[in-house]
């Protein structure tokens, strides 16, 4: 009998597995990024350029969807919890409470991203734990003018798919109080191209770092300090160096 048992329960099981319908593969599911544009110093033109471009790369890579805000109250636990990485192309001292600035700390040192595009390095000069995170502040721009830029990491899977040295048209910053020790850097300007004999040159001995990455806490940051004008925003080779950049802080890339 116990035999007979467990005969018809063999053949029920695999009827079961034989009928059952085929599963799909649940597709992946997308991640969403804040894009942070409140200008609290110089307002940059570019902005909505900007928005538009990364709202547009995120929906055809199909990897992440794109909320823009310039309302510092969107700064809590509850509500960056549903975000995988905040991106800024900001100025000046933002007026977010401590808390604010706590949850927004808390976000990357847990382990998310921040992504830091042009100005996001004219932001929060008086708060020093910025400084930590961006990795340097703006310090004037001499050069606005068609320069070549060097890829300082070519094995760094963000900038890979450039070529050594490629030109571009933009507004170029030089970084003071750059965290170098602690920074990886990706993309450097080539003093060769432009007139160091300039008023407002600063030579510094790490020269103008102009893409770099980071980590704060278990959080991944990437800056890239190129991005003033609507034909960089425009420029397929930006576009893919940003759609990396912000995979990168994702953890979407290693």
């Amino acid at each position: 009998m116990r035999k007979l048992i467990l005969a018809f329960t063999l053949m029920f099981m695999m009827a079961a597995l034989f009928f059952a319908p085929q599963l799909k593969a649940r597709p992946r599911q997308k991640a969403h990024l804040l894009f942070f544009t409140l200008s609290a110093g110089f307002k940059h033109e570019s902005v909505p350029t900007a928005v538009q471009v990364i709202t547009q790369i995120g929906e055809k890579s199909g990897l992440w969807e794109t909320t823009e805000s310039q309302d510092v109250s969107v700064f809590t636990p509850a509500n960056l919890s549903h975000y995988n990485a905040i991106m800024f192309y900001t100025t000046g001292e933002l007026p977010m409470t401590d808390a604010e600035k706590a949850a927004f700390l808390h976000f990357v040192k847990s382990g998310h991203g921040f992504v830091g595009v042009h100005s996001a390095t004219d932001t929060f000069y008086l708060w020093e734990p910025y400084l930590e995170l961006v990795g340097g502040y703006f310090n004037d721009h001499p050069w606005h003018q068609n320069v070549t830029v060097d890829v300082a990491a070519p094995s760094d899977s963000i900038v890979s798919f450039l070529p050594g040295s490629f030109q571009i048209y933009d507004e170029i910053y030089q970084i003071a109080d750059f965290q170098y020790k602690t920074s990886h850097v990706l993309l450097r300007l080539d003093p060769s191209s432009v007139d160091l004999h300039k008023p407002g040159v600063h030579r510094r001995f790490y020269g103008w770092p102009l893409a770099w990455t980071r980590h704060d806490g278990k959080g991944r940051v990437f800056y890239c300090g190129l991005g003033h004008e609507d034909s960089t925003w425009h420029s397929a080779q930006f576009q893919k160096l940003m759609q990396n950049g912000i995979e990168w802080t994702m953890g979407l890339q290693k």
